[in-house]
């Protein structure tokens, strides 16, 4: 079987369906590591507050030194971060995002809850 399952990928047949299982996660970039920001909130209610602001039109960096409790307090900048590297949900989350800027996020909404509280994603990059 396995012999098989090798040639079918030489062939391509198998490889195109991993390319579309890969499109339906946007990934078509074939991104594996994405430049990721957020802001982590222990309580539903202030992440909330934060995501009031960014909907006010807020910097998202602003955002992030005011209302997150991480360590990334640098406006929320994660920096390079590789597949496997997060927690389940938190990297779902970020390989489905587009890429953004600070003046005109786009982030999660609603926030994504994980074992450390609850984030707003953005995403500056995918390589």
């Amino acid at each position: 079987m396995p012999p098989k399952k090798n040639a079918g990928g030489k062939a391509g047949k198998s490889k195109n369906s991993e390319e579309s299982r890969k499109g339906e996660k946007a990934e078509k970039k074939g991104g594996t590591t994405v430049k990721v920001r957020h802001i982590l909130c222990e309580k539903q209610s202030k992440i909330l507050e934060a995501m009031e602001k960014l909907k006010a039109g807020q910097k998202f960096n602003e955002v992030a030194a005011t209302y997150s409790e991480d360590k990334a307090r640098s406006g929320g900048d994660l920096g390079w971060m590789t597949r496997g590297s997060m927690v389940g949900p938190f990297q779902e989350a970020a390989f489905a995002l587009p890429i953004s800027n600070l003046s005109s996020p786009v982030y999660t909404d609603p926030p994504v809850k994980t074992k450390f509280g609850y984030h707003i994603i953005m995403v500056e990059g995918k390589k």
